[in-house]
């Protein structure tokens, strides 16, 4: 039941993929409010995690998750039934709003429930394998239901799946809150000043490249962060346990959990424009093959779990980075030919490798926090992950378009029109586009420039997630070889405090 809210929020990531031209038919939105449309929902959501987190502790996680429920429904009618673009983006955000209270609500229940080790981790398993088949369901979902019914039938498809929830979640999941937990509203507040203006940055340097506004917000995040942590230092009631941080291994695996989302979004964004712009798939055929990725998680992430009660978690999860630096290799191969067998396999590897390590490095995070805890420390560790992946995309993505653009400049056919290399130079569907405009042989010379262009600047992005990769095992290897197949337990005192403060929450 847990893992139906974790589908739901990160199916919707994706589902706008294919309807945007369905939308920009109907409401006739510019090109900001069409970005905005598609980035408003992860804004929010990340920004307010961490202060849902708190939230959840406070009042009870599954009073959290139905009320959440709800705001997720009623924006999912809204964003169905929107006659504007604006309207359209404020029902996405709003969509974002529940989406952050269902997130860690879900994870901190799991904590609460499973007690042993064992079966905690299985748990973690399967809410890990939910949120990567969530993002790969939500493009093949939307193109489905494009091809019989109006674009807003991709947000109606919510409805029932909430009635399940508010109808379950009484029935079969245990209240839990914390009393002692008070919310503080100038944490919440810094929180979401480090976090927005953060994320908004990496989006506007993966997009436009480096500029003076994204380095001020991205300063202004910094600044506002380090306030955060100063003040979680000093208060009778963090929102954040800094302590946990002392315990040898939650800060690593913290870190783990950045570099694997660093990877699976950063240079998955190149697989899915190659499928879609150098094989020439369609949006539905191209999300169809990302089906095999999450298919191989089903399979792999139980022996991760099973290979984790009996191995050093270290060598698991260094292992998982290593099958995903094999998955990145992998793709930096490709050519212009269609080689489904090489780009499946490659995807493949890296969702397989990143899950590996993911299901370990979030089970050993929450093993170190108390049940008290557990819903700001779970929504601390979705905000890493999305941190991670902005970084990933800014950072990759702008190797992979300086490349492009320099390839483009060495390679461009000799004879195009003025203006032709400014418009094709930035990004390949930009340069398919601009082909359009051209007759034969100019217009396939220039694209196939481009593709090869394309091509090319897969091996200095894959490269560069693989020497993080790679530097993070090592890293790994240092600072988690002392624990030990046993999940690790928050100590006696902690876990006595937090049973007393669940009594009295029930009481």
């Amino acid at each position: 039941m847990l893992i139906l809210p974790v589908l739901l929020v990160s199916m919707d990531i994706t589902v706008l993929y294919f309807a945007l031209p369905s939308i920009s038919a109907s409401l006739h939105p510019s090109g900001t409010q069409q970005l905005w449309m598609i980035d408003i929902y992860g804004f929010v959501l990340s920004g307010l995690l961490i202060t849902m987190g708190g939230v959840g502790d406070r009042i009870g996680r599954r009073r959290l998750l139905v009320l959440g429920s709800i705001v997720f429904g009623g924006a999912s009618a809204l964003a169905a039934f929107a006659d504007s673009p604006a309207v359209l983006i404020a029902a996405r955000a709003l969509q974002g709003v529940g989406g952050a209270t269902l997130m860690p609500s879900t994870l901190g229940l799991i904590r609460n429930m499973f007690h042993d080790a064992r079966q905690r981790r299985n748990a973690i398993a399967v809410w890990t394998v939910g949120m990567g088949m969530g993002s790969a369901i939500g493009p093949v979902l939307s193109g489905l239901l494009l091809t019989k019914f109006w674009w807003g039938s991709i947000f109606l498809v919510n409805l029932p799946f909430i009635a399940v929830l508010l109808l379950a979640l009484p029935l079969l999941v245990p209240e839990y809150r914390d009393r002692a937990t008070r919310l503080d509203l100038p944490s919440a507040l810094l929180s979401m000043g480090a976090v927005l203006p953060t994320v908004w940055a990496l989006k506007k340097f993966a997009a436009d490249g480096f500029s003076v506004k994204p380095a001020v917000s991205v300063a202004i995040g910094v600044v506002l962060g380090v306030a955060f942590v100063l003040r979680q230092r000093s208060h009778a009631h963090p929102m954040i346990d800094l302590t946990l941080f002392r315990r040898r291994g939650f800060g690593p695996s913290m870190s783990c959990n950045v570099v694997a989302y660093f990877t699976m979004v950063g240079f998955g964004i190149f697989t899915t424009q190659y499928l879609m712009e150098v094989l020439r798939m369609s949006p539905l055929e191209a999300a169809l093959w990302t089906l095999a990725s999450p298919v191989a998680i089903m399979f792999f992430a139980p022996i991760a779990v099973k290979t984790a009660a009996v191995v050093r978690p270290a060598y698991v999860i260094v292992a998982g980075f290593l099958i995903a630096a094999t998955g990145c290799f992998l793709v930096t191969r490709l050519g212009t030919d269609r080689n489904i067998p090489l780009i499946i396999s490659g995807t493949v590897c890296m969702g397989v490798g990143v899950v590996i390590s993911n299901t370990i490095v979030t089970d050993q995070i929450m093993g170190y926090t108390s049940e008290a805890q557990s819903g700001r420390v779970s929504a601390m560790l979705q905000t890493c992950q999305e941190l991670g992946g902005a970084l990933g995309v800014a950072v990759l993505g702008s190797i992979g378009a300086s490349v492009f653009g320099s390839t483009m400049d060495r390679t461009v056919p000799a004879g195009l029109p003025d203006g032709a290399l400014e418009a094709s130079r930035q990004t390949l569907g930009g340069a398919h586009n601009y082909s359009m405009t051209l007759k034969e042989p100019q217009a396939g010379h220039l694209f196939h420039t481009a593709q090869e262009a394309f091509v090319k600047s897969l091996t200095p992005a894959g490269y560069t997630a693989i020497g993080v990769l790679a530097l993070m095992s090592v890293f790994v290897l240092i600072s988690l070889r002392h624990v030990v197949p046993e999940a690790p337990a928050a100590p006696a005192a902690e876990e006595a405090a937090a049973e007393r403060e669940h009594s009295t929450a029930a009481a």
